[in-house]
Order: structure tokens, then C-alpha cells, then sequence
């Protein structure tokens, strides 16, 4: 009995050592610790209890490692629009939603603002909620008569964004505008029920380049988003759901919109980003805008241009704007049965690695 007791406490006392030799060399995370006391004895050593913050993926996005590639046309410019030169340019890591903005998300914005649960919470770096006119957020749901000719979209007018069953089909009829604040509210609402000391990267529409970029799915030129010049794959389905021929609409499965998860995804693992729904992004449109912007993560800024380009095509759209290099503008205030979007988010971390986890942020 006795030698048991002593080997317990001989084993305790091995224990104690090893750890506190341990701790002296900096693994048990006493880092901060000894910083204080050499900041105290008059070393620079930066502001302890700084390390350790890892940025996470957020729910349902995808990571968009580094890359450069050709930007601009991939095919003919049967537009002869001139619009699209190939240039190479360099695109930092970021992450993209993996599905264009569904009506539900898109409800659970207007619930939030409707019930005030701005105020539930508040950011380290945003101190104050963001201010919304709950009038000016709503989705137009009469784009689907006034956006076409002798059509009768009175079903979608009623049901499309109210009911269960189209929660899971992108949000249309909302402008550029309406996009921005969303990213905007999308921010505040994540950092201010997040428990992390520092905030993530606030949420924005994709730059121009980043979306093309992101298109390709990985491919340095690709003419489609499944990276083949086909619209069709072996097995004779569409690949996206746009307008094939001459108007057989309900060729590709959907006479309007398919659900956001519709059709396979890309090489990111991006869903839609050829057809179904246009997409809003942060660049203003500038048909030398290839020339003008630089190449290494280039955008196009001009507040007093209020042309907003959109990508991807749509629902409505032959094969042409579904290419990924195709580009198109709408201005910013308008409002569409076929334009919609989705968010991305910038990557803070080492170049290239993209060493991000699914999980919250740890904790300080």
C-alpha cells in the first residue's frame, strides 16, 4: 500500500516538472505571459493576447484559393462589344456563397429589421447597428408582369416570394442598392452574435474579377462554368437552366427560376453561376474597364456611374450570357425578374494557404 502511495505521488511530482519545463518553453500557450513581463523590463515585443485568432468559414461558403488567369473573352464577341479583352490578372483568396441569395435568407434579413434585433448585440469594430428603411428592402414582387410584354406573371407576383414552397429559389427584384445593404446587415448580424474578441471581414458583393475568377472554377480559361464549350452533358442534360433554342424554356427543366442548388456545381463547388439568375457585383460598368484597372485584384469604383455590372446570365438569357467572361450592366436602382446575387467575403491570412476552419473562432 505504501509503495503504491509513493509511486502515485513520485508520478504527481513527474508530472508538476514536466509541465512547468514545459510551460517555460512556450507550449502550453504562456506566450502572453512572458511577453508582459519582458514588455515590463522595457522589450518591445507588440501587445500581448493578440495571437491566435483564425478566420472561419462562414455557413454555406466556399474558400476561392489564389490564382491568376486570362480574364475576358473565352469565345467569340458575337456582341462586337469590345467590352472584354483578355488581360492576366492575380486574384487573392476570398470566400463566396455557394448559392445565389435565397428568398428565405433573404426574409430573415427583413424579419431581422422588422423585429429591431439589430440592437441584440455589439461588434468590437461596429459599434453602432446599421440604419434601414424596412420600405425600401422589400423585394418588388411585380417585376414578374412589368418586366415583360403581354405575360401573365400573376402567379409568381403572389406567391414567388411569399410562399414555403419558392424559399429555396434566389431573390429577384432587387436592385444593386438593396444587395449592398443586405451584405451590410449580414455583417452586423454575424459579428454581433459571434463571441470572438475580433471581427470577421465584413460580407460584400464579389468584385468583377473575383466572380469571373470564381466562375472558371478553377480552370485558367474556361468558355462555361463546367469548363467544356457544351451546353448539354453525355447525357444529354442542360447544364444550367437558361433559355435554349429559340424559346423552349422548359428544356432545361424550369420555365423560370430553378432552386439554388439546381444543376451541378462548378469546380469551387459554386452552384448557378451560369444561368438561372443574373448576379449583382460591386463593380461599376466601364466598357474599357480592362485597360483602366490594374492587375492584381482589380476593380472598377465610379460612384457617379450608375451602371452596375451583372454576370452569369439568367433564366431568360440564350447561351451567350451564360459565358464567363460575358460582360453585362443594369443601373443600379433596377429592379428585375431576373436578376438576383450572392456575397463573398475576404480572406485575412498567408498568401495562397488558405488554412481556414468550418468552426467558430477561438476565443481570446
Amino acid at each position: 500500500m505504501l509503495r503504491k502511495m509513493n509511486s502515485r505521488y513520485f508520478a504527481l511530482a513527474i508530472g508538476l516538472i514536466v509541465a512547468t519545463l514545459l510551460q517555460g518553453c512556450g507550449l502550453f500557450g504562456s506566450k502572453g505571459a512572458a511577453s508582459e513581463k519582458q514588455n515590463r523590463r522595457g522589450e518591445v515585443t507588440g501587445v500581448p493576447k493578440r495571437s491566435g485568432w483564425q478566420q472561419a468559414l462562414p455557413h454555406q461558403m466556399v474558400p476561392v484559393k489564389a490564382g491568376t488567369f486570362w480574364m475576358g473573352q473565352a469565345d467569340e464577341d458575337i456582341s462586337l462589344s469590345m467590352s472584354s479583352m483578355n488581360k492576366q490578372v492575380t486574384i487573392s483568396e476570398f470566400f463566396m456563397d455557394k448559392y445565389e441569395v435565397s428568398n428565405n435568407k433573404y426574409r430573415q434579413f427583413l424579419e431581422s429589421v422588422r423585429m429591431g434585433e439589430l440592437a441584440l448585440g455589439t461588434p468590437t469594430t461596429q459599434a453602432e447597428p446599421p440604419q434601414f428603411n424596412i420600405e425600401e428592402l422589400i423585394p418588388d414582387t411585380t417585376v414578374w408582369t412589368n418586366s415583360f410584354t403581354h405575360h401573365y406573371g400573376d402567379p409568381l407576383m403572389q406567391y414567388y416570394f411569399d410562399h414555403p414552397a419558392f424559399d429555396d429559389y434566389p431573390v429577384v427584384g432587387v436592385s444593386w442598392n438593396q444587395a449592398k445593404q443586405f451584405c451590410e446587415w449580414k455583417s452586423y448580424h454575424m459579428n454581433a452574435n459571434d463571441q470572438s474578441e475580433f471581427d470577421m471581414p465584413k460580407f460584400r458583393l464579389p468584385f468583377e474579377a473575383e466572380w469571373e475568377y470564381a466562375a472558371k472554377g478553377g480552370k485558367d480559361i474556361a468558355k462555361y462554368p463546367w469548363g467544356g464549350p457544351y451546353l448539354k452533358n453525355r447525357r444529354g442534360c442542360l447544364m444550367a437552366n437558361f433559355k435554349p433554342g429559340r424559346g423552349n424554356y422548359i428544356d432545361d427543366g424550369f420555365a423560370y427560376t430553378a432552386p439554388v442548388d439546381a444543376f451541378a456545381p462548378n469546380g469551387y463547388g459554386l452552384y448557378n453561376m451560369a444561368g438561372n439568375v443574373s448576379e449583382w457585383v460591386e463593380d461599376a460598368y466601364n466598357p474599357a474597364a480592362n485597360a483602366l484597372v490594374w492587375d492584381m485584384n482589380p476593380t472598377y469604383f465610379d460612384e457617379n456611374e450608375p451602371r452596375k455590372v451583372v454576370r452569369g446570365g439568367s433564366w431568360k438569357d440564350v447561351a451567350h450570357y451564360l459565358e464567363t467572361s460575358t460582360r453585362n450592366y443594369e443601373y443600379q436602382d433596377l429592379k428585375t425578374a431576373h436578376i438576383g446575387f450572392r456575397t463573398a467575403m475576404t480572406y485575412i491570412g498567408r498568401s495562397g494557404s488558405m488554412s481556414v476552419k468550418s468552426n467558430r473562432r477561438s476565443r481570446r
